[in-house]
């Protein structure tokens, strides 16, 4: 009995002990009750009071990891099931500034809708604690538990204000699929605690439970786990889900689930493939060689498909799967404690899709239609709007003098790196097929600024005035990118 107590207070003790780490994320569960409190009370009284109590949770999370990150010694808590280091730390950073758009993206959207939108501001909340789970955990159980609930939050999200019966279909497609993604996933999951006995992925016990693992069953194990990843991802062959959902879901969530949860999921997997490939055994060099085959499937998908699309979300939502590519292979280049080329590319993914959408949005409110088409001649008449976008789709295609070009040089730059390193004739393929569908994407992503600037509309179009914050915050963002393309330095000085 004695020994029972003396256990239980070491527990609890060690536990106290973890709580500080865990700031950022109770400053969220904190925002998240206040956030429903107000929903059921307040919302009456002030419309905009769980808008305040989110930016507030999410502006009070970033203080606590600036703080982690200036006191930053690299630390360990509940048992070791969540890791404090520069990717961690940073990546939530990251993380939460996005939502914070995400969030303001939401308030001026549905500013004027009859249905309140308290509800959705939890959601919000509830999905970004799961993603900060999901960069700060190395311990299976946790991983599921955050994935679930950024799976969940993401399905009420996309449902939230479904109209009409493709925006229901497009809603109900991503719950089915992510559930049969999870279950797989889950199912996975146990095979890998059953070759192991550990649910830490980078634990020796663990490592060393993969080494002695039968061959086949780990390897299928892994393509079991990749399913759930590749889900959050989507990634070829799990990508099937995003065009419809991009194009059923409204704008600002739309821009989220192209954004927020890819960032949170590529560094579960960067995570992961530093700790299974540190050593050169059979199961990493099969790991990497999917990773490999994945992306180039990703990227020739994704872009391939792109160029056939005469809707522009649905246009984006592939070019997304195509950009997942090149995601994986930052993932693959990522060195423990060498973040910075990572961390870099996620943060201007981040802008650029954000800034995109925005802009979709804009016009999509003023023309009631998502086509390509509607844009013809438009860029006369809204240069400022027109050349911003433009910009944008530059820096996704990777040219300069943008930030994008300056994220794609990096990453590739790594991957050659590596390459003169292993002299792994894959590893070259992989920047070729970067670098080719790379040109493949001017010829969908200039369908824009050519139908702007150099098509004539036939029919006269009056558009309403645009909500001018959410015009300015795009704006912005595409000068910050023509910024940090000419000075990467800005950019990387600070994630260093």
């Amino acid at each position: 009995m004695a020994a029972f107590a003396s256990s239980i207070s070491s527990i609890l003790d060690h536990i106290i002990v973890s709580i500080p780490l865990f700031k950022p994320e109770l400053a969220l569960m904190i925002a998240f009750v206040c956030s429903i409190f107000c929903s059921l009370f307040i919302d009456r009284i002030w419309k905009q009071c769980s808008f305040a109590v989110t930016i507030i949770g999410l502006l009070l999370s970033l203080y606590f990891l600036f703080d982690q990150n200036s006191l930053f010694t690299g630390e360990s808590g509940f048992f070791e099931m969540i890791k404090i280091d520069k990717l961690s730390i940073l990546s939530r950073i990251i993380l939460s500034l996005s939502t914070i758009l995400i969030a303001v993206f939401i308030q001026q959207r549905f500013s004027n809708q009859i249905r309140p939108i308290g509800d959705l501001y939890a959601v919000l909340l509830t999905a970004t604690l799961g993603l900060h789970l999901v960069t700060i955990s190395s311990n299976w159980l946790l991983i599921f538990i955050a994935i679930e609930t950024l799976s969940i939050s993401s399905y009420v999200m996309v449902g939230y204000f479904s109209k009409t019966k493709f925006e229901a279909e497009a809603a109900m497609k991503y719950v089915l699929f992510g559930s049969i993604c999870a279950a797989v996933m889950l199912y996975g999951l146990s095979l890998i605690y059953g070759f192991t006995g550990n649910l830490n992925f980078d634990s020796q016990q663990h490592i060393q439970g993969l080494i002695e693992a039968p061959k086949v069953m780990i390897c299928i194990a892994f393509l079991f786990l990749l399913t759930g990843i590749g889900f959050k991802l989507s990634f070829a062959p799990f990508h099937v889900w995003s065009p419809d959902v991009y194009q059923g879901a409204p704008t600002p969530i739309t821009a989220y689930l192209s954004t927020v949860p890819k960032i949170g999921a590529l560094v579960l997997l960067s995570r992961l493939l530093a700790s299974w490939t540190a050593s050169p055994f059979f199961y990493s060099e099969f790991l990497i060689s999917v990773i490999i085959i994945i992306a180039i499937a990703t990227m020739l998908i994704g872009n391939l498909a792109a160029l056939k699309q005469k809707d522009i979300k649905r246009m984006m939502a592939y070019s997304s799967i195509g950009h997942t590519g090149i995601l994986l292979m930052v993932a693959l280049v990522y060195i423990d404690n060498d973040p910075d080329v990572l961390l870099f590319y996620l943060a201007i993914y981040a802008l650029m899709n954000i800034a995109v959408f925005l802009f979709i949005d804009q016009l999509e409110q003023g023309l009631e239609s998502t086509t390509i088409e509607s844009y013809k001649g438009l860029g006369k008449k809204y240069p400022v709007i027109f050349v911003s976008f433009s910009i944008l789709l530059i820096s996704l295609i990777g040219l300069p003098p943008t930030a994008g070009f300056i994220g794609k040089l990096l990453v590739f730059s790594k991957v050659f790196e590596q390459y003169q390193t292993l002299n792994e004739i894959p590893l070259l393929f992989l920047i070729i097929v970067g670098a080719l569908t790379s040109v493949i994407s001017l010829f969908f992503y200039f369908k824009i600024p050519l139908l702007a600037f150099l098509r004539d509309n036939d029919t006269a179009i009056a558009l309403p005035k645009f909500n001018r914050f959410l015009v300015l915050i795009a704006v912005s963002i595409s000068i910050l990118v023509v910024l940090l393309g000419i000075y990467p330095s800005l950019l990387l000085d600070l994630l260093k």
